[in-house]
């Protein structure tokens, strides 16, 4: 029999969680099958637990400080070469979008380019936000007074179920760009382009730990990052029940995490404009004598 008519195994591959910058396999051992729209195999994925997620969150705490304190056209520079390396990766995130939303070629190589556009325009925010979101007061005396938008913490990102590329583009970019680390839980259905970005980020200037990506199931992590006490802010953007997703608010509260419910879906927005960036900064106000 010669080689070409010998019949070959199919290497599938099995996708592992993000976190610190690194690949590990859940702590639990679990997996579970990745199937296109039509119900095939496409590939395994680790399945996070509630330890991995605690691992993600204390990965993302310690990025926090290198991060945040990195100059914001420092970060925009870092946000943008992972745009570059995202169009690197066409063919592949367009033939997962293909197989896992079941839309067509020319949708698929839409819904990249939008998500490639959006990261780029998220980056260039990166060193302007504080100027349209800050503010220079007046103030009765020899003081200046100026107020300063700063990053809240570690964000934890429900990301949305059905769009699973320029979806998750929507709502990570902004809590990056503007200093937040992220812990993201993937679209359990069609996690492949966010395992994808994660390869991506990899190999990208972006520190590890920054952002860290879970694959599973967001009813079983998603309750223990709400209620991790050191995650500062929560978007519950893919969560669809609004039982679970008032559940999730309750817990937030415990420790006064920041909450975006959005009403809309910012990924079918063509113009996301800033209201993304803005849920996760904080106010800081600074006097300063006027000198003589």
């Amino acid at each position: 029999m010669s080689a070409s008519e010998r019949a070959r195994l199919e290497v599938r591959k099995t996708y592992k969680l993000f976190v610190g910058g690194s690949f590990p396999r859940s702590e639990s051992g679990r997996t579970y099958e990745a199937l296109d729209s039509g119900g095939r195999f496409l590939a395994n994925v680790a399945r996070a637990s509630r330890k991995d997620a605690r691992d993600a969150v204390s990965a993302a705490r310690k990025a926090f400080g290198g991060w945040s304190g990195a100059t914001p056209y420092n970060r925009g520079q870092v946000l943008y070469r992972v745009a570059e390396m995202l169009e690197g990766r066409r063919d592949q995130f367009r033939s997962q979008l293909e197989a896992g939303e079941g839309v067509d070629r020319a949708g698929a190589d839409e819904a990249v380019s939008a998500a490639i556009d959006r990261w780029v325009w998220y980056a260039g925010w990166a060193d302007k936000i504080a100027q349209v979101h800050g503010s220079a007061n007046a103030v009765a005396g020899p003081y200046f007074d100026f107020s300063l938008p700063e990053p809240t913490g570690v964000v934890a990102i429900l990301a949305p179920r059905d769009s699973s590329l320029l979806g998750l583009v929507s709502v990570l970019a902004p809590v990056v760009a503007t200093g937040n680390t992220a812990v993201v839980v993937s679209s359990y259905p069609r996690p492949l382009p966010a395992m994808t970005l994660a390869e991506v980020l990899a190999t990208s200037d972006v520190p590890g730990g920054v952002i860290n990506i879970l694959a599973g199931d967001l009813a079983e992590v998603g309750p223990w990052l709400a209620s991790h006490m050191d995650v500062n802010g929560i978007d519950l953007a893919g969560v669809e029940d609004p039982e679970l997703a008032a559940a999730m608010e309750q817990a937030a509260a415990d420790n006064l995490k920041r909450v975006l419910r959005p009403a809309l879906p910012p990924w079918d927005v063509d113009d996301p404009g800033i209201e993304r960036m803005t849920p996760f900064l904080e106010i800081k106000t600074v006097w300063h004598p006027i000198g003589v």
